[in-house]
């Protein structure tokens, strides 16, 4: 049984040695073991870590034999890859063959003289992964925001790594030491003056349309949006998703919490919405004033196959805060449709979805209101 020692001393080099010509093929450890000269670990993807390391290996002209071993470590052994990165000329890689029941292969090398040589070795690494989280506080008057966002490694790999360069995508990277079932946290990045938008939204499908009628009181999901560009201090990159934690100064030096939310990537140039709870503040009620069947079609036994509708809807809303306020309204209109009249603008999300943004003053009032035909209604 050979002895088992940590991946950073478990790959050992066994030389070839010439004797009238034919190569002994023994595997031999040797005593001074070729440490990591640079360890990249990168974490694009979330469900398998790549490690790349670099080390120097002292060939001896023949065939040279590098043993790696892995017990004990997460690996996957079928992405492990060697790959010279100079003598290219010199020295070429014949064969890689695995030991039977064992967490170990071995390589042959050939070299045409005795020399040094810098390898990469890579390998997919499990139970190694990363969260991002960020904290948000937001002034008083809600119209900016400091954000931080945090990297947060664990290590369960059953490796140490000492002086890796962390890469979790995004252009950037980090330098630290992180030990077997070790977690650490490290600062991703900070932005002390993001502007924001506090932004309601109403959305006809999951919200009631007559708030009177429903037991207990009805908030409308309130969002604050940032903008993932260079002039806020970001795009440079994407923004992760992560967790979000947002607090709030409440002038007197302290802070409240206001809730907590998750967000997917954020590209450069898109906005990223955080969900910090409902307000009462702004209530909406909405009605379908109108539904006429019209344009019907018949068949030859005189039953309707086809007609089209004339729908009206009416929404009143009403902003009982001291300040305006900014809603967007999510209507939906199902099948083929042509809008008649309509009082505000809209965006047309999809071709059964609007969005309406809807400016509402202190203390004040709007209403939608909105006539369109369906077509072809069997």
């Amino acid at each position: 049984m050979r002895p088992r020692y940590p991946l950073h001393t478990l790959m050992a080099l066994a030389l070839g040695i010439l004797l009238y010509g034919t190569p002994v093929e023994a595997r031999i450890k040797m005593v001074a073991l070729p440490e990591r000269a640079k360890t990249i670990i990168r974490l694009d993807n979330p469900k398998a870590t790549l490690i790349q390391e670099e080390r120097s290996l002292m060939l001896q002209k023949g065939v040279n034999k590098v043993d790696f071993s892995w017990k004990a470590v997460r690996i996957d052994p079928d992405s492990i890859r060697l790959s010279l990165l100079n003598q290219r000329g010199r020295v070429s890689l014949l064969s890689v063959s695995y030991p039977p029941k064992e967490e170990a292969l071995v390589w042959d090398i050939h070299s045409k003289d005795a020399v040094e040589v810098s390898v990469r070795i890579s390998y997919l690494l499990f139970y190694f992964d990363r969260l991002i989280t960020y904290k948000a506080i937001a002034d008083k008057d809600e119209e900016r925001i400091s954000l931080k966002s945090f990297l947060v490694l664990r290590n369960f790999s059953g490796e140490d790594f000492l002086g890796a360069t962390v890469q979790p995508g995004g252009g950037r990277s980090f330098e630290t030491n992180i030990k077997r079932g070790e977690t650490k946290q490290l600062l991703f990045f900070k932005n002390d003056n993001l502007p924001i938008e506090k932004r309601w939204v109403f959305d006809a499908k999951k919200l009631p349309w007559d708030p009177e009628k429903v037991d207990g009181n009805v908030g409308i999901p309130v969002t604050y949006r940032l903008n993932n560009v260079p002039e806020n201090g970001l795009g440079k990159a994407p923004l992760h998703k992560g967790k979000i934690r947002v607090f709030q100064e409440d002038g007197h030096g302290s802070t409240i919490f206001l809730g907590e939310d998750r967000s997917g990537i954020v590209p450069v140039g898109e906005d990223m919405e955080i969900t910090i709870g409902d307000s009462r503040d702004i209530v909406v009620t909405q009605r379908k004033m109108r539904e006429k069947r019209i344009n019907v079609r018949r068949n030859r036994n005189n039953r309707i196959v086809l007609y089209d509708t004339d729908e009206q809807i009416k929404a009143s809303i009403e902003n009982f805060k001291d300040k305006p306020a900014r809603l967007i309204m999510i209507q939906y209109i199902p099948g083929q449709w042509d809008m008649e009249a309509c009082n505000m603008e809209y965006t047309r999300k999809d071709a059964h979805t609007l969005e309406f943004e809807v400016g509402l003053p202190a203390r004040g009032k709007q209403e939608l209101v909105m006539r369109y035909h369906r077509r072809n209604i069997r």
